[in-house]
């Protein structure tokens, strides 16, 4: 059994072996059919019978266990997770294992299915350098683009989703 960190390495490097194979498509569906409907089918049951309530279990265990840097806060309607240290790109980035470009999408590859299905819509940002913030709402459910987390916008590649459901949803991609 490889360990939690070999398994970021391989994962990552999996994602650009399934891009040399055929496109990012094969990538997507491997996120979305993979993860979102195999490894991770306890958070999408969760999540669809419990909500925000499900969200909040499913990630104070899962954050906590990889010892992320995160807060989750709930508001009228929303559900927001803010994580300043995400441990499986901090960990690629210590070790300079950066095979595919686009890693941190990999979180809205399977996360953007699951809600999808569970009712949810998705407004998010990821800078690729571990820090993000998500918000989910009810689908249907007005929302204006939130407000930029402070430490996420430092000279950083940004990729922002409005009411998404997966990666193909990417609304913009900047260089701040």
């Amino acid at each position: 059994m490889i360990g939690c960190y070999d398994f970021c390495g391989h994962y990552e490097w999996t994602f650009q072996w399934l891009h040399d194979q055929r496109d990012d498509d094969l990538v997507h569906q491997f996120w979305d059919e993979a993860i979102g409907g195999d490894s991770q089918s306890h958070a999408s049951k969760l999540i669809r019978e419990k909500g925000f309530t499900g969200m909040g279990e499913y990630w104070a265990h899962t954050l906590a266990e990889e010892a992320a840097g995160y807060a989750t806060t709930q508001g009228d309607g929303v559900f927001r997770l803010d994580i300043n240290d995400c441990p499986s790109k901090g960990f690629l980035l210590r070790n300079n294992l950066e095979q595919y470009p686009d890693y941190c999408d990999h979180c809205i590859g399977w996360i953007g299915s699951v809600m999808e299905t569970a009712g949810f819509a998705i407004d998010h940002q990821h800078n690729h350098c571990g820090q993000c913030w998500w918000e989910f709402r009810r689908q249907g459910t007005p929302s204006d683009t939130p407000a930029k987390s402070p430490w996420l916008f430092r000279n950083f590649h940004t990729d922002t989703f409005h009411l998404a459901s997966g990666p193909k949803d990417k609304q913009s991609s900047s260089h701040d």
